[in-house]
């Protein structure tokens, strides 16, 4: 059970961050459907620096540093990569879902010229001494104990930036008035606020989060292997997004179920009844898609979308 578990967060982190980063983005009124892109950009790119690191003999006394380093660079490769997305839907007011699409067919072909010009594969394989764990110490206390003996970094990263952005947005002026640009940027301007500005920071912190969950998934789900793929997991993070009503608790929720599901298959062969029922691996796969269809039908009429989401703001409109 506690196995289970461990196996579930390595899988829940990744979602859940890049759930929060679609949610950032709607709540100051721009649809991010580019959340996959975001994350191969922010992957590759935190891949291509990790092995420069490591070929260049930097951060070699501190693996954990190193990972905390490429980590970042990961945010911030791929907020600046969101920056296309800010520049068409909100300065030119271009169909934000075309945007998000262009850019998601745009990143696995940037990337995979690179990952050619720079290494001749479309692929890049971190190195096998950047593991990027924290070795557990068994004195800890047992809620923290769940993340396992040797627990990736990335998920205590991940955790909290999670906590702290989910209280920012709520609980700061900067977070509110971000907000109620995805609710009615007219009433928004009306009392000085810049509208504009706040749907830039509300993409831009997107793709950060989005970069971050990017290398997380390379780093712990993929074994290191870097490549024009992240599984899909930018696409069902959207739809945890809006499973969870576009609130953090409900997020959170969700990316622990799915999580669940979607480790269901890579240690069903560890659990004595799924190993006895020999069922091929793609029937495992295609269980949190099935999921997501069923919950997202049940719960459409609930939706607690931003109202202005995806409509493009204009001084002129009251």
């Amino acid at each position: 059970m506690v196995f289970l578990l461990q196996k579930t967060l390595v899988y829940a982190a990744p979602l859940l961050i890049v759930a929060l980063a679609g949610m950032f983005a709607e709540r100051s009124g721009v649809i991010n459907l580019a959340l996959e892109g975001e994350m191969v950009f922010g992957a590759f790119i935190g891949a291509i620096f990790a092995q420069t690191f490591v070929n260049a003999g930097i951060f070699t006394d501190n693996v954990q540093l190193m990972f905390l380093v490429v980590l970042l660079i990961s945010g911030v490769s791929a907020a600046v990569f969101s920056l296309l997305l800010s520049l068409s839907a909100v300065t030119l007011k271009a169909d934000q879902t075309i945007g998000g699409t262009a850019l998601n067919m745009l990143a696995p072909a940037v990337m995979n010229a690179f990952a050619l010009s720079l290494f001749n594969s479309e692929k890049i394989q971190m190195p096998a001494n950047f593991a990027g764990y924290v070795i557990k110490n068994p004195d800890l206390p047992a809620f923290v104990q769940i993340f396992g003996d040797k627990a990736y970094l990335s998920t205590y990263v991940i955790v909290i930036l999670f906590v702290v952005l989910s209280v920012w947005i709520y609980k700061t002026r900067t977070g509110l008035r971000m907000r109620s640009c995805g609710e009615h940027p007219q009433a928004a301007a009306s009392v000085g606020i810049n509208v504009f500005k706040m749907r830039y920071l509300g993409t831009t912190i997107s793709g950060f989060l989005a970069g971050i969950g990017g290398y997380a998934y390379i780093a712990t789900i993929a074994d290191g292997t870097a490549e024009s793929s992240v599984g899909g997991m930018g696409f069902l993070a959207l739809a945890i997004m809006i499973f969870g009503n576009w609130k953090p608790l409900g997020i959170a929720l969700g990316a622990v179920l799915f999580g669940f599901l979607k480790c269901i298959g890579p240690v069903s062969s560890s659990i004595d009844f799924l190993s006895k029922m020999k069922l091929p691996m793609y029937f495992y796969n295609i269980i949190p898609y099935v999921v997501v269809l069923v919950v997202l039908a049940l719960t459409a009429k609930k939706s607690g979308v931003p109202k202005a989401e995806g409509i493009p703001y204009d001084k002129g409109m009251r």
